[in-house]
């Protein structure tokens, strides 16, 4: 179906996985083209969680430097790569923060760069205990992408994230962890099992209400709280007037679990 993804799909979720483990699930442009169609195809396919993660011993090790590096000496200017190739990049970046379903990166080794920032962009990341995490841009004499600047110190704090990004640091899961960076971190052995338990316990939840505090989570720090308030009301609005609002209220009072069917 892709070239360098593969995509599975069980019930509502979908888990599509990069699939360069000889280039460290480097990103290619190639396989951005097939992650920004897969997260497409799981939309169609009416998925209600979509999983992150890589083939190998890689979840990600950032942009790939071998093709930046063929598509400079092709066409005789470094900054090729950096027009079409990081558009395409940064317009997976939007349809993961903008797609209206949780996203959870599972991040099996190494994630680096653009991986890390990838990681990042989506709603919640679980972590095997030999991943590690870095901003290593700055090694190679240039400045982050794919959002990093714009989640990093968000999940951080400015004073770390100015840390990781101006030393290209390599941090632990374990530290990831401490620092706020990631939810959770556990043995690569049980790694997928703990994706998908948090998975299918985000699948059977309202998903429409998900998307809508994606969309409040997505504007808190841009808003003052005026802004944020109105936003809150408006989509709280949305959400009680949907199906799956009725169907909570009646689950509460007739003492059973809800059948949420994300609408």
């Amino acid at each position: 179906m892709f070239e360098t993804v593969d995509y599975q799909i069980n019930e509502n979720v979908v888990v599509v996985t990069m699939n360069r483990p000889d280039a460290l699930n480097a990103l290619s442009l190639q396989l951005t083209k097939d992650l920004r169609s897969a997260i497409e195809k799981a939309v169609e396919d009416n998925a209600r969680v979509v999983i992150l993660t890589g083939k190998g011993r890689a979840f990600c090790a950032g942009g790939d430097l071998r093709e930046m590096h063929s598509m400079w000496e092709k066409e005789g200017r470094i900054e090729a790569f950096l027009e079409e190739p990081l558009e395409a990049l940064h317009e997976v970046i939007k349809l993961i923060r903008e797609t209206p379903i949780p996203f959870i990166a599972s991040v099996n080794g190494v994630c680096a760069g653009a991986g890390s920032n990838f990681a990042l962009a989506c709603d919640m990341v679980f972590a095997a205990e030999e991943a590690s995490f870095n901003e290593a841009f700055v090694r190679i004499g240039l400045s982050p992408d794919c959002g990093g600047s714009f989640f990093l110190p968000r999940a951080i704090g400015s004073k770390l994230a100015a840390e990781m990004f101006m030393t290209g640091s390599t941090i632990s899961a374990e530290r990831a962890f401490e620092m706020g960076m990631i939810n959770r971190v556990v043995p690569l052995e049980v790694l997928e099992q703990e994706t998908l338990v948090m998975a299918n316990k985000l699948a059977f939840a309202p998903t429409a209400v998900i998307g809508r505090i994606k969309q409040m989570l997505n504007a808190t720090f841009s808003n003052d709280l005026q802004s944020q308030l109105e936003l809150e009301h408006k989509l709280q609005l949305e959400s009680g007037k949907a199906e799956d609002f009725k169907e909570g209220v009646s689950a509460f009072f007739e003492k059973r679990p809800p059948k949420f069917t994300g609408n």
